[in-house]
């Protein structure tokens, strides 16, 4: 990563994917005959920033207090013929640094060489994967695998990918969500079953927003919504501990704490607290209005439930920097939720809020079949309207409740 030739000795710098060291290299050891074509040719010469190098030799610490190898054997292993960017500083000026932004990502892997902190992003994830599945596998839940391609996109409300299966000659899905299997599952018999899987929604995207990324989903049987709440604060809060040691967080210039128990509001209360308005007896027209007085873009293809949620993610979303449940969402907007045991035109539903972003979705889960088919019904009246990320109806998931889930 670094070369400096000084006579007839060299120091440069190895890096591999647990930091750098120095390295200290002679030319009358590397070349102890009177030839020193090796020496001259390789190091002045021929050898690069970015080569991959092998080194032999022993350790030691220099005066400066660095540690050293002081290479006795030295092979060239590959040859970097394309040079990295490699940042230099003059006059108080940065050259060649590598921060481009779409450089960085699609170039990941230069990414990774020049600017090594980045590698702690796909370390901590794997930790945090780990931290999670090993919860799951401790509580004794069924780590599966569900199809990805399938017949009917079902589980969330979003565009799916299409694509064609030859053999069979029918159209097939990329899936936008494993829930319905995982849940086909639970009527199985499983009592706990959870996935970390690839999904697919074919709609904008932004930094956040990925058509193609990773999600995990969780069921278990015998559980509702509130037993959730409490089961994400563990694992989150475990999840802290395990990679930072402690709670509290600093995500760019926000300290966040994911202590438990997190604050918990219903999505009405919290569009009341940052609007003003109360939205709780609204029709479609009364929404479609109050958006409109709001500056929040909406058009017909639109129904209670989107234009609610547009009115939540405009307005009230960005404000919640400590993790906080969003709970109680309208029927409309959750197809595949359990009714409120109190209120039948709201869902026992919950989103929890991270620094301005959702970072999970959960609820009891609807088990009702007659309940299931009505409210895919009005998803396809919703289609039919014009809105392409309405579900569709799966009557073979329908028919599985009508067996039993609990």
């Amino acid at each position: 990563m670094s070369q400096r030739i000084m006579g007839k000795v060299s120091f440069g710098e190895l890096q591999d994917d647990t930091g750098r060291i120095q390295i200290y290299i002679s030319r009358d050891e590397i070349c102890p005959g009177e030839d020193k074509t090796l020496y001259n040719e390789v190091f002045k010469k021929l050898l690069d920033i970015g080569d991959i190098i092998g080194v032999m030799g022993y350790v030691f610490v220099t005066q400066m207090g660095e540690t050293t190898i002081h290479v006795k054997e030295f092979v060239l292993l590959s040859k970097s013929i394309k040079p990295l960017p490699v940042v230099k500083e003059k006059d108080g000026k940065t050259f060649d640094a590598f921060t481009d932004p779409e450089q960085r990502y699609r170039q990941r892997y230069l990414d990774l060489i020049v600017n090594p902190h980045v590698k702690e992003v796909f370390l901590k994830r794997t930790k945090i994967i780990n931290e999670m599945r090993n919860l799951f596998n401790e509580r004794g839940y069924i780590e599966v695998e569900t199809p990805i391609l399938q017949p009917i996109p079902g589980g969330a409300s979003a565009r799916p990918f299409m694509t064609h299966h030859n053999a069979l000659n029918i159209p097939l899905y990329l899936r936008v969500a494993n829930e319905l299997y995982l849940k086909r599952l639970i009527v199985g018999g499983f009592d706990g079953v959870y996935e970390f899987a690839k999904d697919f929604r074919n709609e904008g995207m932004d930094r956040t927003h990925n058509p193609e990324f990773t999600v995990m989903e969780i069921y278990v049987a015998y559980k509702d919504y509130n037993w959730m709440m409490d089961f994400t604060e563990e694992m989150i809060e475990r999840v802290a501990l395990a990679l930072h040691g402690k709670t509290i967080l600093t995500v760019g210039d926000k300290e966040i704490d994911f202590k438990r128990p997190f604050k918990r509001i219903t999505m009405f209360d919290s569009i009341l607290e940052f609007t003003g308005v109360d939205i709780s007896n609204m029709d479609e027209h009364q929404l479609r209005e109050t958006c409109t007085k709001l500056g929040i873009a909406n058009d017909a293809t639109m129904g209670k439930g989107k234009l609610i949620d547009e009115i939540f993610g405009e307005k009230c979303e960005g404000n919640y920097i400590q993790p906080t449940f969003i709970t109680d969402y309208p029927v409309e907007m959750s197809p595949l939720c359990k009714k409120h045991r109190n209120n039948p035109e709201l869902t026992e539903r919950f989103e929890l809020m991270v620094n301005g972003k959702e970072l999970c979705n959960a609820y009891s889960e609807l088990n009702d079949p007659i309940d299931q088919m009505e409210r895919f019904q009005e998803q396809l009246r919703l289609s039919e309207k014009g809105d392409n990320e309405a579900m569709f109806i799966d009557l073979d998931f329908v028919r599985s409740l009508e067996y039993g889930m609990i």
